[in-house]
């Protein structure tokens, strides 16, 4: 089955100038490191002409060579999670990486499946996680969560390939993409080969990815499964546990002998939606919430960004959270919870108070500071010396009174909660997730 037809043969697209230029434009918006030529993205810029003439004429003349990658180890996020290895390209690779991309994805995105959502345009984490909100509003309760163990350091080379046949009839194209999967990876100044697998962190890598897992949302589909894949991140939902069982040991057969890819039994499972995370969020009948491991995580992030201590000021520990907390609430701000948002940001606030007690000399200076506040001597007396330590302190009223909410939005704290009122039963159902 050959769904590429064209006037141009695709090869020759690849080797025009206007299209490696908008490659190194799509380059350029990423951004990115240098790769193991230490040429960064400015250098690469200041003799664009020269470089892309020079990208055209290897290509043309069959004398390109794609360098090895440059490894880099990303702590995973949680504790003791391990490292995510990614492979950053030389920029010249990057641009023809990126070219590829840009004439590729429309001819082969349109055949994907409508359950998938990453990488693909148009389409994100949000609308996967509501996709997977309406199957378990539907009655499917039960999640096969698969895990696939080092997905992108195990790809077949010549399945990949031979997928990407369907779509291609230009094989020096093929030919191209064979040579950038085995062009090797440089550690610690030693040049490994890469019989398989692709690079995490390429421009090509992501649909390529999606070209080998299309295969699996193809069998789930001919089997009649509802499921919603992001990446490498797959969840099947069912309506019983003896199905999901049933589904678990079968999809994982097919996974491991057809795809040739690898499961990770510890982390896969199956479970009621409310037990399952899905890209930081999880569903509990019917609705979205932030997972619990993602709330911990962002609890964890607070205290990070409010040290005991700091040579930064209140101001200026305020600005470090709301850079974090802009991005991080934009994504989780689709929670149907809003408590869990008041409850951020009030671990903001308290942590920040905590600090403020904690930068007085003395009980009476803190005792000053509230009565300067407008807090009765009485009850700044009776907080103040108490036998509590300033964690305590942190959430007396007199504290609370004397530093309020308007007074961080007044210091530059920006909440994303707003004026979202909080039901009683959001919080109770929410209190059972935690």
């Amino acid at each position: 089955m050959d769904l590429f037809t064209e006037e141009v043969p695709l090869f020759e697209k690849l080797c025009s100038l206007e299209q490696l230029e908008q490659g190194f434009k799509a380059v350029r918006r990423n951004q990115g490191s240098p790769g193991v030529d230490g040429v960064s993205i400015e250098m690469f810029e200041d003799k664009l002409e020269e470089e892309l003439s020079r990208l055209k004429m290897e290509l043309e003349a069959w004398t390109y060579k794609p360098k090895p990658v440059r490894r880099v180890e990303i702590p995973k996020p949680g504790k003791d999670a391990g490292v995510r290895l990614l492979g950053v390209p030389c920029i010249c690779d990057r641009v023809v990486q990126a070219t590829l991309k840009l004439l590729l994805e429309p001819i082969i995105d349109p055949c994907f499946s409508n359950n998938s959502y990453g990488f693909r345009p148009g389409r994100n984490q949000r609308q996967a996680v509501e996709s997977a909100r309406q199957i378990v509003k539907s009655g499917k309760e039960y999640v096969v969560d698969i895990d696939l163990s080092k997905f992108f350091d195990r790809v077949n080379h010549d399945r990949l390939i031979s997928r990407l046949g369907l779509y291609i009839s230009d094989k020096r194209v093929l030919r191209i993409i064979g040579m950038t999967l085995r062009s090797g990876v440089m550690d610690n100044g030693v040049v490994r080969s890469t019989p398989k697998g692709t690079v995490q962190g390429s421009p090509l890598s992501p649909l390529l990815s999606n070209v080998v897992l299309d295969e699996l949302d193809k069998e789930l589909e001919k089997r009649g499964l509802s499921f919603c894949r992001f990446a490498d991140d797959a969840n099947i939902f069912v309506k019983s546990e003896k199905a999901a069982n049933r589904v678990m040991k079968n999809i994982s057969r097919y996974i491991e002998t057809k795809l040739k890819l690898k499961i990770n039994q510890q982390k896969s499972k199956v479970a009621g939606s409310k037990f399952v995370k899905f890209l930081g969020m999880t569903i509990v009948t019917g609705t979205i919430a932030i997972s619990t491991v993602s709330f911990n995580r962002a609890m964890a992030r607070v205290k990070e960004l409010t040290p005991r201590g700091t040579h930064l000021t209140i101001e200026g520990s305020i600005q470090e959270i709301n850079k974090w907390y802009k991005g991080w609430s934009s994504y989780y701000g689709m929670t149907q919870y809003p408590h869990q948002l008041l409850r951020i940001e009030a671990h903001i606030r308290r942590r920040l108070r905590s600090r403020i007690i904690g930068q007085q000399k003395s009980r009476r200076n803190l005792y000053n500071k509230l009565v300067k506040h407008g807090i009765p001597k009485w009850m700044a007396g009776r907080e103040v010396y108490s036998n509590k330590g300033r964690w305590a302190l942190s959430r007396t009223k007199a504290v609370e009174r004397a530093y309020p909410n308007r007074w961080f939005e007044e210091k530059g704290l920006k909440p994303v909660s707003g004026e979202k009122r909080v039901h009683w039963y959001s919080i109770k159902r929410w209190a059972r997730l935690t």
